[in-house]
């Protein structure tokens, strides 16, 4: 058996198969958009039939982190979209159309609630106040790259609840319905697991790495609209920034 495979059967050759090619990509020796060895290399390279390095790619490939192109091979799959982190504020619907992204948005969820203590102390209304919940998938090359939770305030964006958020992005509604430019956003992240529902949504598993953004967007005037959450699957999206050095 190859000195890359454990003996000890503490874990099923396939997933061996699987962490192998994984440390490889996670290494950088094999880079995003580059081809893998063939199934035929890596019986090769490990000693195994083709039956099991086939189930540990297939692994892989569920996972996102290989996409396999018929008639061309298997590759270090590319990220669904890249998030620019900067000092200027876009939503993501205007970072993905400033990347010529192609998305589709649905709505899942769009109802009037009055709101509790908690959401009505971060959007500053009254406890009881009406306010719409909205939650959205939005896709790229048909497969979920983010759901999107929002809590919004209607009595700064009177009749943001008829806007259609499949044809229109948020901040362009809110910005219409309020007379407001969108200001500022107070962003945390944290890493989690999808849990069930938002697994479902995501197309990933219950326990699959989730990168979670809670946000807290306000109007020009200070006004917060926007109290909600993004999920992204930690496999198909990247948020990346540039950054310079201060003068000492």
């Amino acid at each position: 058996m190859n000195a890359m495979l454990s003996k000890d059967g503490g874990s099923l050759l396939y997933e061996q198969v699987s962490n192998i090619v994984r440390e490889k990509i996670y290494a950088k020796e094999w880079g995003v958009g580059e081809p893998i060895p063939s199934e035929h290399e890596l019986m090769d390279m490990l000693g195994l039939s083709r039956g099991t390095v086939k189930k540990g790619i297939q692994a892989l490939v569920d996972e996102g982190l290989l996409v396999t192109q018929r008639g061309r091979g298997t590759f270090v799959a590319q990220p669904l979209m890249a998030r620019p982190s900067s000092t200027r504020l876009l939503s993501f619907a205007e970072s993905m159309d400033k990347n010529d992204i192609p998305y589709v948005t649905h709505v899942i969820e769009h109802r009037v609630e009055p709101a509790g203590e908690m959401c009505a102390n971060m959007l500053d209304i009254d406890c009881g106040t009406p306010y719409l919940y909205l939650t959205r998938v939005r896709s790229v090359h048909g497969r979920p790259a983010m759901f999107i939770e929002s809590h919004l305030n209607l009595v700064a964006c009177p009749g943001l609840d008829k806007a259609d958020f499949q044809l229109e992005s948020l901040f362009a509604a809110v910005e219409r319905t309020s007379g407001l430019p969108v200001g500022e956003s107070e962003v945390t992240y944290s890493a989690c697991v999808a849990g069930k529902a938002r697994g479902m949504w995501l197309q990933c598993d219950e326990h699959a790495p989730v990168l979670n953004m809670d946000q807290l967007v306000c109007l020009e005037d200070g006004t917060p609209f926007e109290w909600g959450s993004v999920w992204l699957p930690a496999n198909r999206c990247v948020i990346s920034s540039k950054t310079i050095r201060e003068s000492r």
